[in-house]
């Protein structure tokens, strides 16, 4: 039997990836709008002005108001005795067991936006690689990390 991660992130990870959304879509469209004045400046064809119109419309949609929400939608985690898996990825669905004998220390993150939403990410360490469980309220982002912490230190101890 399968068994999938059922616990979700916090739907204030939304919030956090759309406002993150608006901050590039606002540097994107500072960069379009030198481009598009240096192509007016050098005489360039109109259709690479057009493209990169096109563009400036259709990437801040995307990453405004469906990426967050498919990837909201899409991150699942669990943690068990044994073992932490995580299941994320929109297009491309990626599902990663983590063995708790592997996991070598674990941290929580904020950056500003998640400082202000009281959101953290859970960053667990292992010797190849490090696994975030983004955008958890912050009780439960310390709550998890000692958890998963105490769950490393007695599996070591098994050993």
């Amino acid at each position: 039997m399968v068994l999938n991660p059922q616990k979700m992130i916090s739907n204030k990870a939304l919030t956090v990836w759309r406002i993150s959304g608006i901050i590039k879509s606002l540097i994107g469209w500072a960069v379009t709008g030198t481009a598009l004045f240096l192509l007016h400046i050098f005489d360039l064809p109109f259709w690479i002005s057009m493209i990169l119109i096109v563009l400036g419309v259709l990437f801040p949609i995307l990453d405004i108001f469906v990426i967050p929400m498919l990837r909201w939608r899409s991150y699942r985690y669990e943690v068990r005795e044994e073992e932490m898996e995580l299941k994320e990825g929109i297009f491309t669905k990626t599902r990663t067991l983590v063995p708790m004998i592997r996991v070598q220390h674990v941290d929580t993150n904020q950056g500003p936006l998640l400082r202000k939403y009281k959101l953290a990410s859970v960053v667990v360490h292992t010797a190849a690689t490090a696994h975030i469980i983004p955008a958890l309220e912050e009780e439960e982002a310390e709550e998890l990390r000692f958890f998963i912490s105490k769950l490393a230190r007695a599996a070591e101890d098994d050993v």
